[in-house]
């Protein structure tokens, strides 16, 4: 099996770039809110995946 690569493919690369547009025009608590709820949010992906593994 193949592992997965890293690197973003071109679609990753503009989101992220549109992304670090909208960022720039969040206030302070704004950008610390979303930073905590994309956290949040990927400590979940985490959990379904770990939980995925086990049923495997």
């Amino acid at each position: 099996m193949d592992m997965p690569t890293t690197s973003l493919s071109m679609e990753q690369q503009f989101k992220l770039q549109v992304l670090r547009e909208e960022v720039k025009r969040l206030s302070q608590d704004q950008a610390q809110e979303y930073l905590l709820e994309v956290m949040r949010q990927n400590m979940v992906k985490e959990n379904l995946f770990k939980y995925w593994m086990k049923k495997m």
